[in-house]
């Protein structure tokens, strides 16, 4: 024997339930990887243009994971700021490289922005991609102005250093110049026999 729930109580488990939401479609940097391309294990194997349509789109991207997309794409960057074919360890390749692994990042961060391991990972990728620009923009600038347009970054100077002044900090200081000044007071003596040495000297040769 059932008896019919009264209309506040069907409401009332209604609203219990969880609202479930939408995710949103993030864009991400490997969607202009087209999905007829090849892995890069097999991209180069000379029988690839005998097999089977099937295997072909086995072997294509259609099918590939996020880790193998991630191989082409940093590929694709390193191409593009590489100083030759055999160069994997310059500046310029360090920063493609972490480029397409912070890109990562944020959209993994984006979906999961609570996930505090990764955010501390990119972090520490980003500190690293502004050192080797640093050196870069120190070093080779024309370098430096062709990787940031090549791989799309856009770099800011680091802010101006600027202590927070404190009490204690103002007493320290005080301290110090005033230590300097009678050290300076001290040495003056010396300082002035060595000048008169010095211009004694200096007439001497003159005449």
């Amino acid at each position: 024997f059932h008896q019919a729930c009264s209309p506040f109580i069907q409401t009332a488990r209604c609203y219990a339930r969880p609202v479930r939401r939408k995710r949103k479609d993030i864009p991400s940097h490997l969607d202009d990887l087209p999905p007829t391309m090849l892995k890069k294990d097999y991209a180069n194997v000379p029988i690839i243009n005998s097999v089977d349509d099937v295997v072909k789109r086995l072997l294509s991207l259609e099918m590939a994971s996020q880790k193998e997309k991630m191989k082409i794409k940093t590929q694709q960057l390193v191409e593009k700021v590489r100083r030759s074919p055999h160069d994997n360890g310059s500046s310029e390749v360090q920063v493609a490289m972490l480029t397409a692994k912070i890109r990562t990042y944020e959209e993994h961060l984006q979906r999961h922005p609570k996930d505090k391991n990764n955010r501390r990972r990119m972090l520490m990728d980003i500190d690293r991609r502004k050192k080797l620009l640093a050196y870069l923009r120190r070093v080779r600038y024309d370098t430096f102005e062709n990787t940031c347009k090549q791989l799309n970054i856009q770099y800011s100077l680091p802010p101006p250093y600027s202590r927070r002044i404190t009490k204690r900090w103002v007493v320290k200081k005080a301290f110090c110049l005033k230590v300097f000044r009678e050290a300076r007071k001290l040495k003056a003596p010396e300082r002035l026999k060595q000048r008169r040495e010095w211009q004694a000297r200096a007439r001497a040769a003159k005449e």
